[in-house]
């Protein structure tokens, strides 16, 4: 009976193809390849996904749906920009991030907030901020950032616009609150009740936990599929192909596009490869596209928002921010020739 219901479990199945896929290259050489680009995204990306399940399970457990509500779902312009500022704050990659943008939608959030969330942090967090300094230089590094931001709030309006129409599905997990509410007297209230004791503390950790596994369970099946099908590019496509097509054109962007929608794996893994692509091409608008488009344009992330938000939620994020990246994009190239 255990092992039926763990084989119906989409993480443990991921796992167990991607690992027997590992196994194998040690009998088909063809496939070592493939390991070794999976391993490397592995080192990557793990500790963005662990702190992601942490802040995430940390939010399901101590953070009253009654907060986010109050905070991420009035229909509100405020709202937008309150949770955009929430994403730059946030010190986690793309992949990260997912499971924060479930918790809080969750808890409660709308589902306009959730999408600027979901788009403000990975390439406008401060680290990333920082990263990109390092490698552009101040001027172009806030360009990137300050596009970034912008494209999270204009979505996140549209979405809010969207949404007041029903064209858009509004998140059930929304509470109704009075008008009197206060988070700051709430929280005052909760915090007076709390007991410090090692039993609390055993009782907290276990609902942590307990949160964790729920995202993972939404969350990390994906993300193993997004890193197979990443593994796989990067194992396997030259990565010559990806400068000699990426030229400072339309084509070019639509070039980046596309394979941006495939390799993203991680802001802090992609940000070395779009400076490459830079440097060949000294097409920072391209070097935008790429960042930027391996946000909005992947699978990763449109499937969780089509599992877990809303159909029409996810399939108008492409729609709705590739025209304004390859604007922004276009712009760039402009401007920094």
């Amino acid at each position: 009976m255990v092992k039926m219901k763990l084989f119906k479990n989409k993480t443990f199945l991921a796992i167990l193809v991607l690992a027997s896929l590992c196994a194998l290259s040690y009998i088909f050489p063809l496939l070592k390849s493939f390991k070794d680009s999976l391993l490397m995204y592995i080192g990557k990306i793990w500790w963005a996904l662990l702190l992601g399940f942490v802040l995430g399970g940390i939010i399901d457990y101590f953070v009253p749906r009654e907060y986010i509500s109050h905070i991420l779902a009035k229909p509100a312009k405020r709202t937008i920009f309150y949770s955009t500022f929430l994403g730059f704050l946030m010190s986690a990659c793309s992949h990260g991030i997912l499971a924060l943008s479930i918790a809080i939608h969750k808890k409660g959030a709308s589902n306009p907030a959730v999408v600027a969330f979901l788009l403000s942090s990975p390439w406008a967090n401060l680290p990333i901020t920082l990263m990109l300094i390092a490698f552009f230089g101040l001027a172009k590094a806030l360009y990137i950032i300050f596009s970034a931001l912008i494209i999270a709030i204009t979505t996140g309006l549209i979405y809010q616009v969207l949404e007041s129409k029903g064209i858009i599905e509004t998140n059930k997990n929304t509470k109704s609150l009075s008008e009197d509410f206060s988070i700051i007297s709430d929280f005052k209230k909760k915090a007076s009740a709390y007991k410090i004791s090692g039993a609390q503390l055993l009782i907290d950790l276990k609902g942590v936990y307990r949160g964790m596994k729920m995202l993972a369970n939404m969350v990390l099946w994906w993300i193993l599929i997004g890193m197979g099908l990443a593994s796989l590019i990067g194992a396997y496509v030259p990565q010559g192909i990806f400068h000699r097509y990426m030229g400072p054109t339309f084509l070019g962007m639509l070039a980046t596009l596309g394979l941006a929608t495939i390799i993203e794996v991680c802001s802090e893994g992609t940000a070395p490869l779009a400076f490459e692509i830079y440097r060949q091409t000294l097409a920072l608008g391209n070097a935008f596209t790429f960042l930027m488009a391996g946000v909005v344009t992947d699978y990763t992330e449109i499937g969780l928002l089509w599992i877990n938000v809303g159909k029409r939620v996810a399939i108008f994020l492409p729609i709705i921010t590739v025209p304004q990246v390859l604007l922004f994009g276009f712009i760039a190239n402009l401007i920094f020739k």
